[in-house]
């Protein structure tokens, strides 16, 4: 049978001399030297290999950009007026309606003229239409010339007609100057109005000018044609995009700071003049290494990444960070292209660490389309 090893120390049955403690010691020293054999194993077994994503470093096209408030405004705007004393014989419009460059809105005077303005317009509009279908004829050689010639110089009557009855009318009938929506009609029929009378205002939405400004600092760094991005607090999910047309002539001296305006095209009417935008002005492109926002660790004021060597193992690298944007930091230091860095499962990294990549959604679908057929 199997010796059984003593429940109480083997000090307690003999003497306390020190032959005996070292008959004790060379007893228990096979017991440490286990013990330490099963320590030293430990952390070998405690080593084990992480599953993350990874990704490799390649420049990238990058541009920087500068973020302002800018307030829109109309391409065209005024505010329609009378000219002369008169009575308001007719109103031609509704609150919002939209009108196109030379319509009647306000009548001042007698309906005769009116009507032969009216008339001559038609006319006009019926000469420009017969030109454009013969000119289309003339190429193709369905009709001769000279009656393309002869139908330009009824056109060219017709418009004469309309701008000598314009001319006549001038001052008391008021017309549209150019497309746009009116807002809220200031006169109705019966009303004396007298030279400065607001009638109503016009504006030309079509396309939209954003005024804003920015810091001196970039002015080297605008040039018209940058594109602009645009967001409205009234279409919070929609991106206006827009160009820069213009610089200021002047840097003002109390802010220090330089108008720039773009156009963006608003053909749906959604802004409207004086609506307030957040812009975001982009600088042009360049090539820089960026990486995902979730591969960066900040510890203090440092921000480090674990770069994968090629045993698969990781290393804690000090990187400098530069402009961020929609989830991506540039890299301006630390780096080099073709660094493969750990991407998701940076919390569980520790320099030394053994990493695997981990399956994507990708392999792991097609992986369960194999196993089904």
């Amino acid at each position: 049978m199997p010796s059984r090893r003593p429940a109480f120390p083997l000090s307690a049955c003999l003497p306390n001399t020190p032959l005996n403690r070292r008959i004790a010691a060379l007893l228990l020293l096979p017991a440490l030297l286990s013990a330490c054999d099963k320590e030293s194993a430990a952390p070998e077994r405690r080593a084990t290999v992480t599953a993350v994503t990874t990704t490799h470093i390649e420049p990238t096209p990058w541009s920087d950009t500068i973020e302002a408030l800018g307030t829109a405004r109309a391409k065209e705007s005024l505010t329609l007026t009378a000219k002369v004393t008169e009575t308001v014989d007719r109103v031609n419009f509704a609150d919002g309606d939209m009108v196109s460059a030379g319509d009647v809105l306000v009548d001042l005077s007698g309906r005769a003229e009116v009507a032969q303005l009216e008339e001559a317009q038609a006319s006009y509009k019926e000469a420009r239409q017969q030109y454009e279908r013969q000119s289309d004829l003339v190429k193709q050689g369905t009709i001769a010339r000279s009656q393309l010639d002869s139908q330009i110089a009824t056109r060219d009557a017709a418009k004469a007609r309309v701008d000598a009855i314009r001319a006549r009318l001038a001052d008391r009938v008021i017309t549209a100057p150019f497309d746009g929506v009116l807002g809220f009609r200031q006169v109705s029929p019966g009303t004396l109005v007298s030279p400065g009378t607001a009638i109503a205002t016009l504006d030309d939405i079509s396309t939209i000018k954003l005024d804003f400004s920015v810091p001196e600092r970039f002015l080297s760094q605008i040039q018209p044609g940058q594109r602009i991005e645009a967001k409205s607090a009234a279409w919070p999910d929609q991106q206006f995009d827009g160009t820069v047309t213009t610089l200021g002539s002047r840097v003002d001296p109390v802010t220090r700071s330089i108008t720039v305006r773009a156009d963006i095209p608003n053909p749906e009417a959604r802004l409207r003049p004086g609506m307030l935008l957040t812009v975001q002005l982009y600088e042009p492109s360049r090539q820089a290494l960026a990486i995902p926002e979730i591969a960066l660790v900040q510890i203090g004021g440092n921000g480090y990444v674990f770069r994968v060597g090629d045993d698969s193992t990781v290393q804690q690298v000090e990187v400098q960070a530069g402009a961020r944007q929609r989830g991506l930091i540039e890299i301006t230091g630390g780096l080099s292209a073709g660094d493969r860095i750990v991407v998701d499962g940076v919390v569980k990294m520790r320099s030394g660490s053994r990493i695997k990549e981990a399956p994507t959604a990708a392999s792991n679908r097609s992986a369960d389309s194999g196993q089904g057929n």
